[in-house]
């Protein structure tokens, strides 16, 4: 009986930390409150440093994001990051415009309007 216990508890201790580490998809729509959260923040103003700060923000959400945002926020981090260089690379911001353009457009789909 003692090993049936301690085999059953261990289970028990195993399945609740495994529940602990999976990260759960968020939904579009908490996808969406979060993006907006971040974007709405005053602090993350359009300068080098709200910029990062702006990308910094996005990346756990990008993570967990909903399917339909995945590749969206994804496009908008590596977008911001390219930006926010100390020298960014002109021909390939140039190249990078439309998927962020699209990204934008895919967001105000999914989102509405900020």
């Amino acid at each position: 009986m003692k090993k049936i216990t301690t085999a059953l508890l261990a289970a028990g201790l195993v399945l609740s930390a495994s529940a602990c580490s999976a990260s759960q998809q968020l939904s579009t729509a908490d996808t969406c409150a979060r993006v907006k959260t971040v974007i709405s923040n005053p602090t993350n103003t359009s300068d080098k440093t709200g910029t990062i700060r702006v990308a910094n923000q996005l990346r756990p959400i990008a993570v967990v994001s909903s399917d339909e945002l995945k590749p969206t926020l994804k496009t908008l981090v590596d977008y911001l990051d390219e930006t926010s260089k100390d020298n960014p690379d002109k021909a390939k911001l140039a190249s990078m415009q439309t998927d962020y353009q699209n990204a934008g457009a895919n967001f105000t789909k999914y989102c509405g309007q900020q």
